[in-house]
């Protein structure tokens, strides 16, 4: 019996049902199905009743699980850190991302996920409260600079929460599926860096966080332009509104540069 490693964040999933719900969650697509973290192999069994798939485990121990388990015709296993392979090429093709994905590293992986344009859709296991920021609308407690990164890049749903119980070992909290779709190829770095900035410390009016980077008349300005109270907190402002108002400081920004060099 293989021990879950806390260095790697492994939580088995070992409930059929819910491996199941998360390859029903995926679309019928064309595109290659690339699984993250297949651990023990539970849903990449499930998985494999439908379609071939690439898988990429870290844990090299479990890779030796997973070759003994699995014949190589259907799964295709990579065992490396998905990370480390996003530095040179991951995949050479369009992709769709499915995983029961570490705590630890999870977001790190959504990302670029995101960033990558040869990603479609990500159905993606984590820990609740992280699933809740993918997701969160405006105005939601949720909310914040994740939120609004993903849905500048497409659409992103929360799909059903996951009880400790399914794993062994069971982790401290619970878990959920989220899913992705992207509508865009990628995102703007720029635009990520912005979003830290604005929602860095989330209980500050927006405008306050902001100064970090902009100058006040130039935040006063861009806010009437596109209707953002003075007092407004990053949480309460749209995808549309973060959008237009980083473009209008990026402008500013890019103009008194200009001026300045002349």
């Amino acid at each position: 019996m293989i021990k879950a490693k806390k260095q790697f964040g492994q939580n088995f999933l070992q409930d059929s049902f819910v491996a199941k719900q998360i390859v029903e969650a995926m679309p019928h697509s064309p595109r290659q199905l690339l699984e993250v973290g297949p651990g023990l192999g539970d849903l990449t069994v499930e998985i494999l009743k439908t379609r071939k798939l690439i898988a990429v485990e870290i844990d090299s121990e479990l890779c030796k699980r997973l070759q003994a388990r699995f014949a190589p015709e259907l799964l295709k296993l990579i065992c490396a850190d998905v990370l480390d392979l996003w530095q040179t090429s991951l995949i050479d093709k369009p992709f769709d991302l499915i995983g029961n994905l570490p705590y630890y590293a999870a977001s790190e992986i959504i990302l670029r996920a995101l960033r990558d344009p040869l990603c479609g859709t990500i159905v993606a296991m984590t820990q609740k409260e992280v699933a809740e920021k993918w997701t969160a609308k405006s105005k939601m407690r949720e909310f914040c600079a994740l939120s609004v990164l993903c849905q500048s890049v497409g659409e992103a749903e929360f799909l059903f929460e996951v009880p400790k119980e399914a794993f062994n070992p069971a982790p401290k909290v619970t878990s959920a599926v989220i899913r992705i779709t992207k509508t865009k190829p990628s995102y703007d770095r720029d635009f990520a860096v912005f979003l830290r900035c604005a929602f860095a410390q989330p209980r500050k009016q927006l405008a306050g966080n902001l100064q970090a980077s902009y100058g006040r008349a130039m935040i006063t300005q861009a806010f009437a332009a596109h209707q953002i109270k003075e007092n407004a907190r990053a949480h309460e402002v749209a995808l549309e509104q973060f959008s237009a108002l980083y473009l209008s400081l990026k402008g500013t920004e890019n103009g008194r540069t200009r001026e300045h060099d002349g």
